[in-house]
This record gives C-alpha cells, sequence and structure tokens, in this order.
C-alpha cells in the first residue's frame, strides 16, 4: 500500500535552499571542490570560483564554511553588502571580534588589521561578488596583496562578470575553478542522491535513464532548475496521488506529469 505522504515528503526534498547538509558531491563536484579545499591550504591570496547561476556556488561555499569553520578562522557572507563602511565593519566583527558602532572605511580596517596576527590567515568567503562595486572590489584586492586575509570570491558567469574576472582580477587571482551544469548522467545521480539520503527510496526508483533525459532537456542540467521542476513535479504527483483522476504508475515518473511541471515553471512554453 502506498504511503499518501509519498510525494509531499519527496518534494521538501526539492526546495531551493542553500543548506550544507543537503550538499550532494558528485564526481566532477567533487574535483571542484577539492581543489578549492588544497588551495585554501596554499599561499594563495585569491581564489576564483565561477559558474552560470544555479549551478551550485552558494552551495559549495557553505559546503567550504561547515568544513572548516571548527579549524580555522572562516567567514562566510552569503548576502553581499554593498556599503564599503558596513562591509569593512561587518569583515572587522567578524574577522578581529572588533565590534563597534561606528563606521569603518577601508584605512581604518588595514590599522586593525595591522594590529592582529593569525598563525594561519583567516578565509573569508564572498558569495554573488558581482554584486559588490569595482572600486570595493579593488580594496579587497589590496587587502589580499597584503596576505593577511584570504578571500575566496564566487560569480556568475556572464558576459560581463566574465570581463570583471579576466580583466579585474587576472593578475590577482592564483586560482579558479568553475562549476558546470549537470550531464544527464550526473542530473541523474543528483535526484537519485537526494532523494535516497531523504529516505525517499520508492520514488528515487521512479527515475530511470530516460525521464531524466526529459529534465534535462527541460533545465539543461541547472541544479537551480531541476530543483524547481521537480518541486513543482512532486506537487503535482501529490494531487494525482490524493484525488486519482488517473491511476499512477508507481515504476517511472510519468512523462506527462514532467512536462505538466515543465509547463508550470515556464520551461515549456505552452
Amino acid at each position: 500500500m502506498q504511503n499518501n505522504n509519498l510525494f509531499d515528503a519527496s518534494k521538501e526534498v526539492f526546495l531551493d535552499v542553500v543548506d550544507a547538509n543537503a550538499y550532494v558531491q558528485l564526481d566532477r563536484v567533487a574535483i571542484v571542490y577539492k581543489s578549492l579545499m588544497e588551495a585554501i591550504k596554499k599561499p594563495l591570496k585569491m581564489i576564483l570560483l565561477f559558474g552560470k547561476p544555479g549551478t551550485g556556488k552558494s552551495m559549495m561555499l557553505s559546503r567550504i564554511y561547515k568544513e572548516l569553520h571548527d579549524r580555522q578562522k572562516i567567514v562566510l557572507f552569503q548576502t553581499p553588502i554593498t556599503d564599503e563602511d558596513a562591509f569593512f565593519r561587518s569583515l572587522a566583527r567578524d574577522v578581529f571580534d572588533y565590534i563597534t558602532d561606528e563606521p569603518i572605511h577601508f584605512t581604518r580596517f588595514n590599522e586593525l588589521a595591522a594590529q592582529y596576527t593569525f598563525e594561519t590567515p583567516p578565509v573569508v568567503l564572498l558569495d554573488e561578488a558581482q554584486m559588490y562595486s569595482t572600486a570595493l572590489l579593488e580594496k579587497i584586492r589590496l587587502i589580499s596583496d597584503t596576505r593577511q586575509i584570504k578571500f575566496i570570491i564566487s560569480l556568475h558567469k556572464t558576459e560581463q562578470e566574465d570581463v570583471i574576472a579576466k580583466e579585474h582580477f587576472q593578475s590577482r587571482i592564483w586560482e579558479a575553478q568553475e562549476l558546470l551544469n549537470a550531464s544527464p548522467a550526473e542530473l541523474k545521480i543528483y535526484i537519485q542522491k537526494k532523494l535516497l539520503r531523504s529516505n525517499c527510496f520508492d520514488v528515487a526508483n521512479m527515475f530511470n535513464d530516460k525521464n531524466v533525459r526529459r529534465i534535462h532537456e527541460l533545465t539543461e542540467g541547472n541544479y537551480r532548475n531541476t530543483n524547481k521542476l521537480l518541486f513543482a513535479l512532486f506537487s503535482i504527483a501529490s494531487w494525482y496521488e490524493e484525488n486519482q483522476p488517473t491511476q499512477i504508475n508507481y515504476t517511472s515518473m510519468s512523462r506527462k506529469m514532467i512536462e505538466m511541471a515543465g509547463i508550470e515553471t515556464g520551461f515549456i512554453h505552452a
């Protein structure tokens, strides 16, 4: 007998939230992760992580933070702070434990930095770095040049951000790693691993090469788009299970439902 909450439980697995505990490390992603972790150990000043929106940059930064926060000083800025004084005040608080309500400008931050020494340079993870102004990025670069603080910056891979990465940071970044969309085989592993981790075994078995290829066609293997599509898919499947307008095939995920989810999420224009 089927569990009435079978698809409801599966739907929650694909909420689009950044949760390091929900991190799925595919082989190609694992290579990038390992390279970043090794780069952190090197005497590098600045490290770049880039990729198209939805390829898992925020998730990877969260995973790095979770891995290292008990071992060394590490700070994660998930939301960009674009005001310079507010940025340096937050940086001083998180890196040096220096708390003040007064604005901290760039010069004052460097004065504070000169008073502190660390056995291992603190690591600062900056997500959505394309949101920072060129002037602020230049100041971050100058701080990294002192080798007192190591920065990992995450950028969206678009034409504009490529210009920033290549022209502004080309001579400053010592390591760059790119995250890509998943292949159909990788997407199948991603979907099934997330479901199996949440004990949704029956639903995980409903995804085969054929229906995953259709999902890949709609989402182009983008993880964020896949999460969005599958959340809609399981919402539809849950409704079908509850109302039973037609019999659900529990051995394979219905192509019809996948395409209904594609219409609902805008990946198919009806």
